[in-house]
């Protein structure tokens, strides 16, 4: 089903991207000002090429903020830091994230692959592939974790995905439904840099 494979993110790019969601959170949570962010984002990365990205914020394992965008309409360094603060101070299901929470919070990004229209959806792989739904004006996404998380098979997404845009479950089946799969390469660290020294880490506990 897919032509193409995830992106190919090198290890040390992986690096400066989680640095950069890194900044970003700080940024957005008041422990560092905007300049720094400003910084962080002048040091060259390789495959700068435009990405869609999404940024998943947990703590302690539970889901903390989870946003992204599914155009890849900027920059990957900018769509990091972008989707780590709307992840931080945007997700309409939280509220925002504190100072005193960074120390428990981990960072996930997700860089998407090309989309691909699903044409055998038996080939669909629950787990690996990711998948968007766009009909009747709507869309959403969900990432391929979205299914190890709930054990979710293939119907399961699609129906899943369906409701999340405001669509009938089932609405996949629809001829003017479109049904796309993706994959992706996901990487991640805690939200405060482990050289951070012990002391300003443990001084963002309130």
């Amino acid at each position: 089903m897919h032509d193409v494979l995830p992106p190919d993110i090198p290890p040390d790019v992986q690096q400066g991207l989680l640095q950069l969601a890194q900044a970003a959170l700080a940024v957005a949570v008041d422990e560092a000002n905007a300049p720094t962010l400003g910084r962080a984002l002048e040091v060259p990365l390789g495959g700068s090429e435009p990405a869609a990205v999404f940024v998943t914020l947990t703590e302690d394992g539970a889901l903390r903020g989870c946003i992204g965008t599914v155009d890849p309409d900027r920059p990957l360094g900018e769509a990091v830091v972008a989707s780590a603060i709307n992840a931080a101070l945007g997700d309409p299901r939280f509220l925002p994230v504190t100072a005193g929470e960074l120390p428990a919070i981990h960072i996930e990004i997700s860089v998407l692959g090309r989309p691909v229209p699903i044409v055998d959806r038996d080939a669909f792989q629950p787990g690996v592939d990711g998948v968007i739904v766009e009909g009747n004006g709507r869309r959403a996404l969900l990432l391929p974790e979205v299914a190890t998380e709930f054990k979710w098979e293939a119907t399961q997404m699609f129906d899943a995905v369906c409701r999340k845009a405001g669509l009938r479950t089932g609405a996949w089946h629809d001829q003017q439904t479109s049904l796309c799969s993706f994959r992706t390469i996901r990487f991640g660290g805690p939200a405060i840099p482990s050289d951070e020294p012990a002391r300003a880490r443990a001084g963002t506990i309130r």
